[in-house]
């Protein structure tokens, strides 16, 4: 990154001035929550400590009401209900959490619960409700569907539900369809739908199915009292596994998102589900008494969230659904050994394809100079494995929207990666870069056939789902690269590095340190902040780590505060960039980095996880 740009996201202001004085908060952090919509001194202190009070009443949710009788009145007369969820970890969670939900409700009806969950399987049977499940479901006795995490699209269920005799609620919180509005159900759940006065939009699945646990938990409390103890001591258990899945689910952490998410990774310090307590020791997440280091969603989106996802993409997910709920310690330990098992199959998976990928790219690079303005990779299937009856899918369904991701990762450009399958079709995911709508890309090549390219294809302008005809998948090829070649962002431009504020070694105190780890957590929507330290001095060489990493040992000129800081190679070869340019002990250089704790043993302690570094007299174009 020594040819960017860079170029701060916030500058000091009064503003900025006012709330640091308010609050007694260091100014660059301060501006960090004006850049993040929080302007008045009262939302300042909710998001430095968010609470659970601050979370909104569910029956604010268009159609919460009219689903919670219904839910009563089956509970109360113990009806077989069906939860249908989905494969990932949203759409686990959220089963989980309503099942648990309902089966509190029953039993306060002196009923045995019948409620019943379906996790659809990812290749067999796809995304969404099927309405030969619903069709299944009727015949097993089930008088009510009520779907978690899907749904809102699901217009053919829901007319399946109605002939049947089936009454569906639909809780979602995908967008609905533009023209076709939201299903005919008995009640329709989501904030995104029209008309719902909800005022956070940002909930993920698992959230909305809380909402509607929380809702009829609090039905059939007997009094105010009853109402405060479900509030301080039921509800808050719901949330380990619901910042799971907001996390997970990479949605803003803003609004009540953060209050669950911050909340949530509180509780996990303390899990007490044998499944959740098996996964977390699994994926050497360490929590307990005595335990000084917090959970963090990086912790969650790294560790736990994979292992939980390879159910789906490897296998079936209902193993999450059964680890979460299962009361029998040694089977919650088999099932986390199996997700983590998964995990690592799911890893050499993508291993494999990225090493073909590599060469790939590092071919056609070569060939042509540089990358097409978008790369359509798949699996090498020619036609010729299906006659001979040989294995035809060399990489996996379930990984190719994280295989999308690395192209994208590694090349900057918008990238779909497609697996064929034994019968005649392509499966393929996309993701794309700032600046160019993957989803508008995919409609304007899908309609320049006549509409005959894709047999079915949805997403938005960061990522795509979509299948079609293995035959046809040059033609995709074509048409994504020729459109993108007129509406991609110049790949020749420099590019633009964004950080938050200017900070000098010196300023990095014990003090600014606690404050900054207030803003946690981390993510969509919260993203963790860029510094700059300009001016600053190399104290020992650059070390090489692992033939690629760089260990930078950088100290403040003036006060000689010394820091640690790590490069880690991903676009930028630093091992490389750092002989090139003959970085030397003494060098005067700037750097762009974030602050990370280093829990390990030996290392424990604050180092700079640096972005981009060059030397300070290169500076000119920041």
């Amino acid at each position: 990154m020594i040819d960017a740009t860079w170029r701060p996201r916030t500058v000091v202001s009064e503003a900025s001035l006012s709330l640091a004085r308010e609050l007694s908060l260091a100014e660059p952090l301060a501006r960090l929550l004006i850049a993040r919509g929080v302007l008045q001194i009262s939302d300042a202190q909710l998001f430095l400590q968010p609470t659970l009070r601050a979370l909104h009443d569910p029956l604010l949710m268009l159609g919460m009401e009219r689903a919670v009788v219904r839910l009563r009145s089956a509970l109360a007369a113990g009806e077989p209900i069906l939860i249908y969820g989905d494969y990932d970890v949203d759409g686990t969670v959220a089963t989980v959490l309503l099942k648990t939900a309902a089966e509190r409700v029953a039993a306060a009806f002196g009923q045995k619960p019948d409620v019943r969950y379906h996790i659809p399987h990812r290749i067999r049977e796809g995304y969404g409700m099927q309405g030969s499940r619903i069709v299944e479901a009727a015949t097993e006795g089930v008088r009510l569907v009520v779907s978690v995490d899907t749904g809102i699209r699901g217009f053919a269920a829901a007319e399946e539900a109605r002939r049947v005799g089936l009454d569906l609620i639909v809780t979602d919180h995908h967008l609905p369809d533009e023209i076709g509005g939201i299903p005919d159900a008995l009640a329709v759940v989501n904030p995104n739908q029209p008309g719902c006065p909800y005022p956070y939009k940002e909930l993920c699945g698992a959230a909305v199915a809380f909402k509607l646990a929380q809702a009829l938990l609090e039905s059939v409390a007997a009094d105010d009292a009853e109402r405060t103890k479900l509030r301080a001591k039921v509800i808050p258990s719901f949330l380990k596994l619901l910042a799971i899945a907001t996390i997970a689910d990479a949605v803003p952490l803003t609004g009540e998102n953060r209050i669950i998410a911050a909340l949530g990774l509180a509780e996990l310090r303390h899990p007490s589900q044998h499944g959740l307590r098996s996964l977390m020791e699994l994926a050497e997440i360490e929590f307990g008494p005595g335990v000084e280091r917090p959970i963090s969603a990086m912790d969650v989106g790294f560790r736990l969230a994979p292992r939980i996802n390879a159910a789906g993409r490897m296998d079936a997910a209902n193993d999450v659904v059964e680890m979460f709920l299962t009361r029998d310690p040694e089977l919650a330990r088999t099932l986390a050994t199996k997700l983590h098992r998964l995990n690592d199959d799911r890893r050499a998976s993508e291993a494999e394809a990225l090493r073909e990928i590599d060469t790939y790219l590092e071919g056609l690079r070569e060939a042509q100079g540089d990358w097409p303005a978008c790369l359509v990779l798949d699996d090498g299937w020619d036609g010729k494995a299906q006659e001979s009856g040989e294995e035809t899918t060399r990489w996996h369904r379930g990984v190719i929207g994280i295989l999308a991701s690395r192209v994208v990762e590694r090349t900057g450009r918008p990238a779909l990666v497609l697996a064929h399958e034994a019968d005649g079709l392509a499966y393929g995911s996309g993701r794309s870069v700032a600046g160019f709508h993957l989803l508008d890309a995919l409609t304007a090549v899908h309609g320049e056939t006549g509409g005959g390219l894709l047999a079915r294809f949805g997403g938005h302008a960061h990522a795509v789902g979509f299948a079609l005809s293995s035959e046809r998948v040059g033609r995709l090829r074509e048409g994504m690269q020729g459109y993108a070649a007129e509406h991609s962002p110049d790949p020749g431009a420099a590019e633009v590095v964004q950080y938050d504020g200017d900070l000098s070694l010196a300023e990095v105190t014990p003090e600014f340190l606690a404050a900054l780890e207030r803003l946690a957590p981390f993510g969509n929507g919260n993203e963790e902040p860029v510094w700059r330290s300009a001016g600053v001095r190399l104290a020992a060489p650059p070390r090489t780590v692992a033939q690629k990493h760089l260990r930078l040992r950088v100290e403040d000129p003036d006060t000689g505060v010394a820091f640690t800081g790590v490069a880690w190679t991903r676009r930028t070869n630093w091992a490389e960039l750092a002989a090139d340019e003959g970085w030397q002990q003494g060098d005067a250089m700037d750097l762009l980095y974030r602050l990370h704790r280093n829990w390990k043993p030996g290392f424990a302690g604050w180092e700079l996880e640096i972005v981009a570094a060059r030397r300070a007299d290169a500076g000119s174009r920041t």
